[in-house]
Parts: structure tokens; sequence; C-alpha cells
């Protein structure tokens, strides 16, 4: 028997980009591309393929996502973009002074009280009814074979599982935690290569494809998950599950360099992308490597979150609208304070007017960007018995600050940070994009845009490049890999900057893009076990 270490690479090493034309599927875990890749050769669509992906990687990467949480997608389909919003809001019963009552100054991470009604399910069936070739029962029985069959744990997430499971070991009091532990973590976490079954989950996904997700928000399924929830204190409802429905939306947009880049509108945080991108095209950048240029995009995303973070939420609650945050009166007028020296912005007033992510195409021109996402990593803490499923914690998001627009409230959804990117160009189709990874998923976007605009750089190499993230204040984050002079001119600009080992810290990006010829070109993330396939 072979000895190795799954986990150790003292190498430097190069992954090319992948070409392909009857299609493409690019995600964070190798199985999981493959069952993206068996549909489309099954004669699936991309949106088809999409949903496969995205159900595989709820086993296949439980340590980042699961059916237990929240959605997003933008599609290209009939030569049209399409925006998919399936996040889903705060319990009827859910409002700020009950949770200062239950002594809480802020949201709290872990427990039945940041649990919203999850939407990825939803997700999937909305997208199969709308644009699939398939049934669901089709897409999800790759996902359903790994849970009931069990699958080789891959070195990432065996990584991301050990460090949940001791966070949660020290962090997670009560019994109302104790199926967490039984789930996923009865002994210990996996190690890399060891077989995990979840037959609960797949169970569950069969529930979920036999009725087109509706096991899920009404009948048995979910009145385990209200039980669950009240039990831990918590107020989701089986009226709030039943009466959820996702949002089709208009995606906004702004042109950057003749390139029309793409993102969900709020409460998602795509907007802080495009405020930033709003802000760079002002400047010229003839060089990536360059102190410049790292400070004028760290300048211009801290901009951008002092506005996202302030106006950001709910449309409705929203007071400044999004063509105001994105016009070029104001971006001419925010880029001002954009100066040779590093400094923490406040919000500007302008005039009234945790995360997987995948792509996939096909050779019919259909594309997707996708994402879905318990948010920190596992979640909330809190798994309905039995069944596989973790469930979010993206009430977390929620203000208690009754004044502020992203204040909790009933069938109220929080300020969002999964984020599906794509590009198009003249009308036409560039591709799908994106960084998961929290806070850094606006950031991921940026440094993704320019590598690929401004620098000329393919799919793959954009994606390996050093990356950096603004953390707050004015602490910014880099990579081992980037060079030394960057380090200490960031520093003499008045950046505290951090050197920033974890190699999954700057999120996990996926790229594939599309050429007049429509030949298909991806790049996959060299940061995790990101897997590319082309047809």
């Amino acid at each position: 028997m072979l000895s190795f270490d799954a986990q150790h690479y003292p190498y430097s090493s190069r992954r090319n980009v992948v070409y392909g034309s009857r299609g493409m599927v690019a995600t964070s875990q190798p199985l999981a591309a493959q069952a993206g890749m068996q549909i489309l050769q099954a004669g699936g669509n991309a949106i088809d393929a999409a949903i496969a992906t995205a159900a595989a990687l709820t086993v296949l990467e439980p340590t980042a996502n699961g059916i237990g949480g929240d959605a997003f997608a933008l599609v290209w389909h009939g030569g049209k973009l399409h925006g998919l919003n399936a996040s889903g809001p705060a319990a009827a019963a859910a409002t700020a002074a009950r949770m200062q009552a239950l002594g809480h100054t802020t949201m709290p991470k872990y427990g039945a009280l940041p649990v919203t009604v999850p939407g990825t399910p939803a997700a999937w069936a909305a997208l199969a009814s709308r644009f699939g070739r398939l049934l669901l029962t089709q897409s999800l029985a790759a996902a359903i074979g790994y849970a009931h069959d069990g699958f080789p744990v891959s070195p990432s997430v065996a990584y991301a599982w050990q460090q949940a499971t001791a966070l949660f070991r020290a962090n997670l009091q009560g019994s109302h935690f104790q199926p967490w532990f039984d789930t996923f973590a009865p002994e210990r976490a996996p190690l890399a290569g060891e077989i995990w079954r979840s037959p609960g989950h797949g169970q569950s996904l069969q529930a979920i494809a036999e009725s087109g997700a509706a096991a899920f928000y009404q009948g048995a399924l979910a009145e385990k998950i209200v039980a669950c929830v009240q039990a831990a204190g918590g107020h989701l409802s089986a009226a709030d599950l039943a009466t959820y429905a996702v949002d089709w939306v208009d995606p906004i947009s702004v042109n950057y360099r003749g390139y029309d880049v793409w993102e969900i509108p709020p409460n998602g945080h795509g907007l802080v992308a495009l405020i930033a991108l709003n802000l760079l095209q002002g400047f010229d950048f003839g060089e990536r490597d360059s102190i410049l240029t790292y400070h004028r995009q760290i300048e211009a995303i801290k901009l951008a979150f002092a506005d996202g973070l302030a106006h950001i939420a709910e449309p409705g609650h929203m007071r400044v609208p999004v063509a105001e945050l994105l016009s070029q009166a104001y971006a001419d007028e925010r880029r001002r304070q954009i100066g040779p020296m590093a400094h923490v912005p406040l919000a500007g007033t302008p005039a009234p007017g945790g995360t997987v992510y995948l792509s996939t195409a096909d050779g019919e021109g259909n594309m997707v960007s996708f994402i879905q996402s318990n948010y920190m990593g596992f979640g909330s803490g809190m798994v309905v018995p039995g069944t596989g499923i973790a469930l979010h914690n993206r009430g977390n998001n929620f203000s208690l600050d009754a004044t502020h627009p992203n204040c909790i409230g009933p069938g109220k959804r929080p300020y969002h940070t999964i984020i599906p990117g794509f590009m198009t160009k003249n009308g036409a189709a560039i591709g799908p994009f994106g960084v998961m990874g929290g806070f850094m998923q606006p950031q991921g976007h940026v440094q993704m845009v320019m590598n690929t605009v401004d620098f000329h750089l393919n799919p793959q190499a954009a994606i390996d490049a050093p990356r950096w993230e603004w953390e707050a204040g004015q602490t910014v984050n880099i990579e081992r890999t980037t060079g030394e002079h960057l380090f200490r001119g960031l520093g003499a600009l008045g950046h505290e900057v951090n050197w920033q080992n974890n190699r999954l810290a700057f999120g996990r990006g996926q790229i594939i893009w599309r050429d007049a010829a429509g030949v298909l070109c991806g790049g996959t993330e060299s940061r995790t076990d990101g897997a590319v396939l082309g047809w």
C-alpha cells in the first residue's frame, strides 16, 4: 500500500486551459463535474448539467453547501440572460425585538435563530421547469447514487471537514447540535480518500427529485425540518416553507471597457463588484502586478463595500436605488477619494433616483453561472435528524438595528454574499464566471474581470494569478505567491498587509468563455479539488 499525504504539495505546478465545443462543466469537485458532463452526454442541456452538478456537490462537498441552503443563477438561454434569486426569507415570526428579547445584540451564527427558508431545492426545480430538458429524477440520479453508494472524499473537502469538526466541537453545545455530529462526524471527520456515505441525504434527494422539490416544502420532510428548528428555539414554520417561491429577476450590469459584466441585483452583493468596476474603469492599468494596480483595486473595493454594507437589503427596503449607485456621476464623485495613500471610506450618499460555484455550457449556446451555499461552511450546525439536511445560517447577515435597511423582519431576505457572474459583449454571451467565498466574492469577481479584460489572461491563468482580499479597515490579506515588492509597497502606502498561507481563504473560481466560433475555453480552481471537463 502506497503511503502519502494528499494535503502536501511541495512543488508549483501548471494547469492548462481546457477546450471543448459540445459542452463544458467547471466546478470545485471532479466527481461533481463528471455528474454534469454525464447529463450533457445523455442529452441534457447546460441547465440540466448545472442542476446535476449542483445536486452532486451537496453530497460531495457538504463542507460548503447543501440542500438546506440558498442558490442564485444567471442563465444564458434563447439569446438572453435570465436571473434566478432562490434565497429564502426570515420566518414570519422573526423580528429584531424577538431577537433582542432573547438577549442578542447581533444575529447569532449558530443554532436555529439564523436559519432562514432554504431556497436551493426550489432553485433546481425552477431551472428544470423553465429551461431544462430532463426530469429532476434524471438530473439528481448521480447525487443520489453518491449519497447511497459512497464516494472517496477529496483532499480539500477533507481538510475543511476536519477544520469544521474541530470548530463545532469547541463551539456547539446542546442536544440540538448532536444530529450534526451523528451525521457528519460520528467518530471523526473523514480523511482524504476515505469512503463516505450519507443514506439519509440520498433519501431526501430522492424525495426532492420525485416531487419536483415540493416534498422539501410540504409534507413529511417539511414537517421534520420545522420540528427540528422549533425544538431548538427557532421561528421557522410550516407556512414559511409552504409559501416559499423563487424570484426570476432582471440582472444588473455595468459596461467595463466594452464588456458588459452582469450580476444578480440585491439582496445579493454582486452590486459591490459592479460599483468597484465602475470606479476602476476611470484608470488606465498597464501592468497587473504593480503596487499602483493593487492599491487602486483595494481602494475601489473598500469604497464599494462601504456603500454595499450601508445600502444593500431586500429590494423593497433599500433606500438608495441600484441605478444611482451605478451611475457614472456617482462613480466619478467617489473615484476622487482614491488617492495615493490607503484610507477607510464611509458610505456615500448618491442623489435619490460560506459556498460552491459552478459553470456549465452546451453546444447549443446555453450557459449557466450557478452558486449555492450553506453560508459558513456547514451552516448553522443544525441538521434535521435522519435526513442529511444541514440547515444554513444565512440569517446571520441580518442587522438588529431597526434603522438599517437590512434589519431582520418577517418574510424579509437578508443581505446575501453568494453571487454568480456573467460577461457579454455587444449582446453576445462571453460566458459565466464566479469566485465563491463569503465577502471575498465581489473582490474575486473584480480580479477575474480585470485579469481577463485588462491583462488578457486566459481563463486558467486568470484563476491561478495571486489574489488579495480586503478584510476590514486598512487590513489586506495577500497570497504567499504574491511578489514581495507588492507586500512592501502596499505597506508603504498605509495598507496593513498580511501574508495568508491558507490557499482556500481566497475563494474558489471557475470560468468558461465562448468565442465567436462557438469554441469553449475553461479554467478551474487550482487552490482546491477543481475540475473542468470539455466535450
